[in-house]
């Protein structure tokens, strides 16, 4: 492939057969992002352990609902009164409610493994 002289408009990062060349700017940033991304994953496997131990708690308490609408508001309010962008509120609270479902399906798995019933309503 030959350099080109044309500069690519949106970036201005010169391009090879209309391919970017990736800068050592440009790599860096995604490392650090492939990083984050990494402890994100650790985190939210994190999170959704502690779920689990949390419906097992309720269930030996007796609770038949796995879900909790008190607390997933909660949750949800902690989350928009710790966001200070740039990610804009709806999109956090989408993945928000995402991963509360997620959670809420690893309880409901684990009641129907243990025997139980797997009830997800208050």
């Amino acid at each position: 492939m030959t350099l080109r002289s044309i500069r690519s408009p949106a970036d201005q990062v010169p391009i090879v057969a209309d391919k970017p060349i990736e800068t050592p700017e440009l790599r860096r940033l995604r490392q650090r992002i492939d990083a984050i991304d990494r402890r994100i994953v650790a985190l939210l496997n994190d999170r959704s352990e502690l779920a689990r131990l949390t419906g097992r708690e309720k269930a030996a308490l007796g609770r038949r609902a796995i879900r909790d609408r008190d607390r997933e508001r909660e949750v949800l309010l902690r989350v928009t009164m710790a966001n200070r962008g740039p990610m804009p509120q709806a999109d956090l609270l989408a993945l928000y409610r995402r991963l509360i479902s997620a959670t809420r399906a690893l309880e409901a798995r684990d009641r129907l493994d243990a025997g139980g019933a797997g009830v997800d309503d208050d």
